[in-house]
Formats: structure tokens, sequence, C-alpha cells
């Protein structure tokens, strides 16, 4: 019995030291998906901390009982008492599975429940109205266009504070995925396809976007900013890229499609609103024919 409660002090022991120096390592970094900035990734890291917690109900137990079991049946042990009948024991039985059952049944809900509460597609509403932004991801870099503003930029967007963001994305090369850990969860980008993302940022600041799914040789440098920022200074930065020198069009586009590696940030004034449609429509493939080509005359 004495070594029974011996070796239970111990493993609560360890158990303390595994978390308290956990905490103390994590203490002080910036964990972006544990750092919300935004509407959606405060409801985002409250989902993680509830799954997490329901299911250290099974994992405790388990990596407690599996140190136990190994400690106590072990070799040298003379005094440990062989009980096989415990595989048909009715309520062992009906302990070991009505507890993961359940916890996989308040999963279920949750899931269900977040499911439409953090629909990515599922505007959100706000009294101020929503600033749309086009994103292509090529390769290796972030297009964003905004269309109503008529300007673009590449690898960094600027947003205003409290205002909602509605993302439109699609792909011009192999299929990518879009994540501002600090805003929102990741969404995938594909050719031929239009998919959709809203968030809402509080708190000003610079924040970083990356891309999450592997894509080629440059995907490590297709990172991008995020400029939180005032309304006043959106609206400044707005002014400001009107006047860039660089235009986009659908022939400069051409030239900034083709791959390129660790891209800096650039500012455009945009001249063709049109683009990222005439992007999406390019991988249409009609019932006879080919897709439609971005291409001039000459080919």
């Amino acid at each position: 019995m004495k070594k029974t409660l011996r070796f239970i002090f111990i493993t609560l022991i360890l158990l303390c030291v595994a978390v308290f120096g956990t905490m103390f390592l994590l203490h002080g970094k910036n964990i972006a998906v544990l750092n919300p900035k935004g509407l959606i990734a405060s409801k985002e890291k409250g989902l993680i901390i509830t799954v997490c917690l329901l299911i250290s109900i099974v994992v405790v137990p388990l990596f407690f009982l599996t140190i136990f079991t190994a400690y106590k049946y072990r070799e040298g042990n003379d005094g440990a008492n062989y009980s096989p009948e415990w595989d048909s024991d009715p309520l062992l039985e009906i302990i070991w599975w009505a507890i993961p059952a359940a916890i996989i049944l308040v999963l279920s809900l949750i899931v269900w429940h977040t499911s439409s509460t953090l629909n990515y597609y599922k505007p959100i509403k706000s009294k101020v109205p929503p600033i749309t932004i086009q994103v292509i991801s090529l390769d290796w870099k972030w297009l964003f266009i905004y269309p109503k503003e008529k300007v673009a930029s590449v690898n960094f967007i600027e947003i205003p504070q409290n205002t909602p963001i509605d993302f439109e994305l699609t792909s011009d090369t192999v299929m990518n995925a879009f994540w501002i850990p600090n805003l929102a969860g990741q969404i995938m980008t594909m050719p031929g396809m239009e998919t959709k993302i809203h968030i809402l940022a509080y708190n000003k600041g610079t924040y970083y976007g990356v891309s999450s799914n592997i894509s080629g040789s440059g995907f490590a440098g297709m990172r991008f900013a995020v400029q939180v920022s005032s309304l006043k200074n959106f609206n400044k930065w707005i002014e400001s890229a009107n006047r860039s020198s660089n235009i986009l069009t659908m022939t400069s586009y051409k030239k900034l499609a083709k791959p390129s590696s660790y891209n800096h940030k650039k500012i455009y004034s945009l001249k063709d609103t049109g683009l990222f449609n005439a992007i999406v429509e390019n991988y249409m493939v009609p019932v006879f024919g080919g897709p439609i080509m971005l291409t001039d005359s000459k080919g």
C-alpha cells in the first residue's frame, strides 16, 4: 500500500513538473492562435481550449494508468494480483466505454454548433459597412485587390479596425491555403473556384499571414503582413496607393504572376477591376473546347 501511495505521489509530482515546465517555456511567447486579435480568432481560441480540456479527461488518466500499470505489474513485483476477469466486468466495461462516448457526444454537439457560428462564408453582422478584398494566390506570393477602392498590393494588406472584411479568394496556380493566425483560421484557395472568409480585427497592430499548404519550392516565402489601423489612416493609405506609379492591368498581371520567391511588399493602382473574375473564369472549361485563356491575339 505504501509503495502504491509513493508511486501515485511521484507521478503527480512529475505531472505538475511537466505542466509548470510547459507554462514556463511558453511564458512570454507570442503564439498567434492563442493571442487572438479579432472576433473569429477569439471564438476559435475558446473552441481550442474547450476541446483540449474535454480530451484531457481521457488523455490524462490514460497516461497515468499506463505508467501505473507498467509499474505495478513489472517483472520484479511479486505482490501484484493477477485479475484476468476484469475484461468481462460489466461495471468496468460501462465506465471505460461510457466516458469516451459521452466526450464524443459533447464534442459532436460543439462541432455542430460551431459549424454554424464559425462558418467562414457567413458575413459578420456590423453597423460598419464591410470592405471587400479579393485574394489571389500565386507562385509564390499573394496578390490582394481592393475592387471598390481600385488599389492592389502584393504580400501586404491594410484594413481598418472594427470593420468587417469580406475576403474573396482564388488561385492562379496550384491549391493553396490562406491563414492569418491572429485573426482567423485557414481557408483553401483553388484555381477556377472562389472561396470566402470574413474577419473583423479588434486591435491595431501588424500581424502576419502565411500559406499553410505546401505549394512548391518558394512555399516558405509566401508570407504577408496585415496592418490594422484606424479608418483615417486606412483612407490615407488608399489615397496614397491610388497615386502609385505601379499600374495593375491584365498585361502587368501576367508579368507579376510568373513564379518568384520571397517577394517584398508592392503597391499598385488598379485599372482593371474585373481582374479577379477573369482569373476565376480562366479555368472554366466549356462543354466543347478548351479552357478560356488569358492571352492576347498572338497567344
